[in-house]
């Protein structure tokens, strides 16, 4: 489970965007989860992704 904003998460294998896309397994920034219910989350400025919430991992610091 999620407890803070903002922190670094991994994903679980095979996990898919909003889109049906598979993404990348690596260690990505949680932004938050919008209304519909999307964990968004973003390898930098400029590639992010909405995926299941249930499919992230907070990484303990």
């Amino acid at each position: 489970m999620i407890t803070t904003d903002k922190c670094d998460v991994e994903v679980a294998f095979e996990t898919r965007n909003h889109k049906g896309h598979f993404i990348q397994e690596r260690i990505y920034k949680f932004l938050g989860i919008d209304q519909s219910g999307w964990a968004l989350i973003c390898q930098d400025e400029a590639t992010c992704h909405y995926v299941d919430p249930d499919c992230l991992k907070e990484i303990e610091e």
